[in-house]
């Protein structure tokens, strides 16, 4: 039986992680593979003292991703099958998954083994041969969000969205330090940010953008011309941008398709 060890230091699984990256189909969405992924218990995989692979649990009891150094597709799904069933009582039990269908062996992995599923969430990709056209007699402006702004971001992130403060601030404070949050503010008043978010250690060459608009702003267009911004921002940088919304925000669709982006991939949510 293969061995489960609970991981304090997430660099103990660099390779195994890169390992885990290169089998993807696609880009992973930004926010969950750089927000929740850190944020959720490790746990390394060992047979006869040997590290083969990992896996991550988030506080509500989801798999976010899972690894197997192995040949054999029957270990793998055994192996998510009797962690499913509790023989490993050490684990906290899970209840569900997260995961792409651009993690082909975790996605047939959580087929096999959970009983629902449902899209959670739309992934885009930019249409290379779209045509970015930025409608230039627009008098707003998007502008880096300083740290002495971090507060009013913060407030306008929980009423536009219902984010919970304490994460956000903690989330955008970094973004802020990285010169990766932006700001349109209309007669001092903040109504939308957007996110360029870089990535470091893995998916080098993508950066994944967002977007907020107020909700007294929605429905003018402002959405669509900060994602413009914001995919000009990445050409200039020669990096490709990528980006995700929920399956139920149709506004949010109708803005990424105009400001150039198809869809490619969708975040697949599993219930036991």
């Amino acid at each position: 039986m293969i061995e489960i060890k609970a991981i304090t230091e997430l660099d103990q699984l660099k390779l195994l992680k890169s390992e885990y990256l290169d089998q993807t189909t696609a880009p992973l969405d930004g926010m969950w593979l750089c927000g929740f992924v850190p944020l959720a218990s490790h746990f390394g995989f060992y047979k006869n003292s040997t590290s083969i692979g990992y896996c991550c649990i988030n506080d509500e009891g989801n798999l976010l991703q899972f690894y197997l150094r192995s040949n054999d597709s029957s270990e793998e799904s055994s192996l998510l099958m009797n962690m499913l069933s509790g023989k490993y009582d050490h684990l906290p039990k899970i209840e569900g998954a997260f995961v792409s269908t651009a993690e082909p062996d975790f996605l047939s992995y959580c087929f096999d083994n959970f009983s629902s599923f449902k899209v959670n969430a739309i992934m885009y990709q930019l249409n290379k041969g779209a045509k970015l056209s930025i409608n230039k007699d627009i008098n707003w402006t998007l502008r880096p969000v300083d740290p002495e702004n971090l507060s009013e971001a913060v407030e306008f992130g929980v009423s536009s969205i219902g984010a919970p403060k304490d994460w956000l601030a903690q989330y955008w404070s970094n973004l802020i330090q990285r010169q990766e949050l932006f700001g349109c503010w209309l007669d001092d008043e903040l109504i939308g940010t957007g996110e360029n978010r870089e990535f470091d250690d893995f998916q080098e060459g993508y950066t994944d953008i967002g977007v907020i608009v107020s909700q007294q702003q929605r429905g003018k267009g402002l959405a669509t011309w900060i994602l413009q911004q914001l995919v000009q921002m990445a050409i200039e940088k020669s990096l490709e941008p990528i980006c995700s919304t929920e399956r139920d925000n149709i506004g949010a669709q109708k803005a990424i398709i105009r400001a150039g982006f198809v869809a490619r991939k969708r975040i697949v949510e599993f219930m036991v």
